[in-house]
């Protein structure tokens, strides 16, 4: 698969700005790219994930420019939005020896995520299908969330896998779901449909697969003129999810995305 550019559309008002994340969402669908020649052998350099650099310049490119805009990020895939990391890949690492440092790995594709919260610009994901583990960390680390009404779950998985959630991805879903649905969305594995997380608060909006898109186009283009003052819009999330997020005793998810390996169990 392909990574798209940024596509930029020109409204009446404001700035659209696209990251159509196809090979991306690939990527957290399969935790590899569909080719593993995606990723350089033998260097933890985490530039040498072709993916996570294409990302990084996408979201740099993004901070580059002035004035209102908003992010879209989508899949074009009509059943996942993203089902998590590859467990084969996680759990045997002998047999991808060319595959990198899974480390690095973990603690940059979390900073990823950190970066993504703290856009100087309203976010908007289109959640079509299945989101799973770290795919359902993506989808929260949006402003907003857009789900399909018809078909796919929200799942954070690792306790059924028998795996302890990372304390920043912990500090992200406290902040990002409603206290009375946080429970069961950590500790009890629960799979939200979109009908269920829209009643409760995980995702802002529900419609079908085809509505998605065009809902998700009209929310940016009205969210876009906040970051009309980028610094202040980023500022803004910065008190929310940053190292002495308002709302929070402790750090934000942001910071803690941001800086994992400070905060391993």
């Amino acid at each position: 698969m392909e990574i798209d550019s940024i596509i930029q559309n020109i409204t009446t008002e404001c700035m659209i700005q696209f990251i159509s994340n196809i090979a991306l969402s690939r990527l957290f669908l399969d935790g590899l790219p569909s080719n593993l020649s995606d990723i350089l052998p033998n260097d933890t350099s985490p530039t040498e994930w072709k993916w996570y650099t294409t990302m990084r310049e996408a979201l740099d490119e993004i901070g580059k420019d002035e004035g209102p805009g908003a992010l879209v990020t989508s899949s074009k895939d009509p059943k996942f939005f993203s089902n998590g990391l590859d467990l084969d890949w996680m759990q045997k690492p002998e047999d991808y020896p060319e595959s990198g440092d899974r480390e690095v790995f973990g603690e940059e594709f979390m900073y990823l995520m950190g970066r993504i919260i703290t856009l100087p610009i309203p976010s908007i994901c289109v959640v079509n299908g299945h989101a799973f583990g770290a795919g359902f960390m993506l989808a929260l680390s949006h402003d907003i969330r857009l789900m399909r009404e018809d078909r796919g779950f929200l799942c954070a998985n690792e306790m059924q896998l028998g795996f302890k959630i990372p304390r920043p991805e912990l500090a992200l879903f406290r902040h990002k779901i409603p206290a009375n649905s946080f429970f069961e969305t950590v500790q009890l594995s629960k799979r939200w449909t979109g009908e269920a997380a829209f009643a409760a608060g995980i995702v802002q909006g529900k419609g079908s697969f085809e509505e998605l898109p065009e809902k998700a186009i009209k929310k940016a283009e009205e969210l876009a003129p906040l970051a009309k003052d980028r610094k202040h819009y980023a500022a803004q999330k910065e008190m929310l999810y940053g190292e002495n997020a308002a709302i929070n005793l402790n750090h934000g998810p942001a910071h803690m995305l941001k800086n994992s390996k400070e905060f391993e169990v």
